[in-house]
């Protein structure tokens, strides 16, 4: 399975857009999605394009190819918009006989 990963998009439309069409022409299978999906945080300055809105739609159209973790902007609300699950801290898989641990990175604890 060929599988592509982004991140951080924060409501930005034209990086959603971007990414979206690189996802296509690349032909992968699944899109990884590593957290901060539409808010772009208190810190930060507005993305370009900042459209959460129509991220929201573009996501939810390919929703059955996203796997997704919870970045430290993501929220229960965008949750009650987003039609697939992004609340994961975070995921573990295996693609092509290797295991991919996936997390935005914001939670760390030694175990």
């Amino acid at each position: 399975m060929k599988l592509m990963i982004a991140s951080d998009i924060h409501g930005s439309a034209y990086y959603c857009k971007q990414m979206l069409a690189a996802f296509e022409r690349e032909g992968a299978e699944k899109l990884l999605l590593l957290g901060d999906i539409l808010y772009h945080g208190p810190r930060n300055d507005l993305p370009r394009e900042y459209a959460p809105k129509e991220v929201i739609a573009m996501l939810n159209a390919g929703k059955e190819k996203l796997l997704c973790v919870r970045g430290n902007c993501d929220t229960e609300v965008d949750q009650m918009v987003l039609e697939f699950p992004v609340l994961a801290d975070y995921a573990v898989f295996y693609v092509g006989g290797r295991m991919i641990y996936a997390t935005h990175g914001h939670v760390y604890t030694e175990g």
